[in-house]
């Protein structure tokens, strides 16, 4: 939700997240709703969603391997992290989940299929491996795949 009330959701079958502002049962799409695929206008199983106070909505975009950042009223995303394909270096993310962005555009993911939590400074090129990242298990430097 954003400060103003309005719920975001995600829609894997749709490929898309909506607004809904209270009182709306129809919502508006504002990142993906062009069909599953990998344009910068399209999401791949969208899986969750951050609203930042300007109202520009991250979204861990699952099947591409990225993070996509929509700002308000865009017709088409950037990629924030990821991007480059399923993998374990540090331009890649496998199967990305919850994400979270702090006051400084950073972004933070739980990089899923990696078994770690990245950090990808506003404008980078490549994220840094902040927790985990040393394979699935049950030892203090390693996570059971976060969401």
């Amino acid at each position: 939700m954003d400060e103003n009330g309005s719920l975001y959701v995600t829609d894997i079958e749709k490929h898309e997240v909506r607004r809904y502002r209270r009182g709306e049962s129809q919502g508006t799409v504002v990142a993906g709703g062009n069909g599953s695929g990998n344009r910068l206008d399209q999401l791949s199983y969208p899986a969750y969603v951050f609203v930042d106070r300007d109202h520009s909505v991250y979204v861990s975009d699952w099947r591409n391997h990225r993070v996509m950042k929509w700002v308000e009223g865009a017709k088409q995303g950037i990629v924030v992290a990821g991007g480059q394909g399923e993998g374990n270096g540090l331009t890649q993310l496998y199967s990305p989940r919850g994400v979270v962005v702090d006051q400084l555009g950073t972004v933070y993911v739980a990089d899923r299929g990696n078994d770690r939590i990245m950090r990808w400074p506003k404008g980078a090129t490549q994220g840094s491996v902040i927790v985990g990242g040393s394979g699935e298990g049950g030892q203090s430097n390693q996570l059971n795949v976060p969401i």
